[in-house]
């Protein structure tokens, strides 16, 4: 029990068809790549896929035919404002879609990591998200009497989650300034699995003083995996910025011959080959940080 680690193999068998999966990071920062391209590599199916800050974690399995249904508040590629990988699957109708905006994914991501039914908010109230999402109103129990919007709560069976530095234990950093949902991505699932860029001993975290960079606690976290450059090819400030150059061949890869090749290069690969691949460590190391 205090010896989380796992290897690529053993997080996928802790998974099964149809469940319902978190992934924290934002768009091209530290989404949880290596976790992705295991899944897709994997015989898993019918999974519906809640990332509010999607990325090309969305993008990826919807190539591979993985997703059912997709939780999301935007799908973006950042520096490429839209993956068409994804664009390909939701026109054709692959996956059903619950499309949110950001403060009602948050919100019900809150209520879900309170272990509550819902939340009530103010977010979406005369606008078609709540009808088009399929969710209630109800009026405050005091004097206001104020009609308010119930969030629903979003529980997941699992989170998979991107870091900087874990230990064994399932005590983690995350050194970016960027943590985004991704705490209440953890608390909201019945298993968190953290990939992360470097496992360390416990002392090598620094804890207490780094303790504002632990975004969630060791007792969520149900395994870690060691798994340098897994955030690739998005990036893990201040580890490694973003690589727009293979973001380009990820997203110009559409034609069915192209994706196949892609697929069989980068998807299938196994971790050490995909770090070749993409240019190994020196390369990736000196991708600079992006500036906004």
């Amino acid at each position: 029990m205090l010896d989380k680690r796992l290897d690529l193999d053993a997080f996928v068998d802790r998974l099964s068809d149809g469940m319902t999966l978190g992934v924290g990071g934002w768009a091209t920062r530290r989404k949880p790549m290596a976790l992705i391209r295991a899944i897709a590599r994997s015989g898993l199916k019918d999974l519906t896929l809640v990332a509010p800050y999607g990325g090309p974690d969305v993008g990826l399995l919807a190539a591979c035919g993985k997703i059912r249904k997709l939780v999301f508040a935007f799908v973006s590629l950042d520096h490429l404002p839209l993956d068409p990988h994804f664009r390909a699957a939701r026109q054709a109708g692959a996956f059903e879609v619950r499309e949110l905006d950001e403060g009602l994914a948050q919100w019900s991501l809150r209520a879900g990591a309170m272990r509550l039914p819902f939340l009530p908010t103010r977010v979406g109230l005369g606008t078609d998200v709540p009808a088009e999402a399929g969710m209630k109103t109800i009026r405050s129990p005091y004097d206001d009497g104020e009609l308010l919007l119930a969030a629903p709560a979003i529980r997941l069976d699992a989170a998979l989650i991107h870091v900087h530095r874990a230990d064994q234990l399932g005590n983690t950093l995350i050194l970016s300034p960027d943590p985004f949902f991704d705490d209440l991505i953890a608390r909201a699932a019945d298993q968190v699995f953290v990939s992360t860029e470097q496992l360390v001993a416990t002392a090598e975290l620094g804890l207490p003083a780094n303790a504002r960079f632990n975004p969630f606690e060791r007792s969520v976290v149900t395994g870690v995996i060691e798994a340098p450059f897994g955030a690739h090819p998005t990036g893990a400030t201040p580890d490694y910025g973003i690589d727009v150059e293979h973001l380009k061949a990820y997203a110009a890869a559409t034609e069915p011959q192209a994706w196949a090749d892609y697929r069989t290069r980068f998807v299938e690969a196994d971790p050490q080959a995909y770090l070749e691949a993409v240019g190994g460590p020196a390369r990736l190391s000196a991708i600079p940080a992006p500036v906004y």
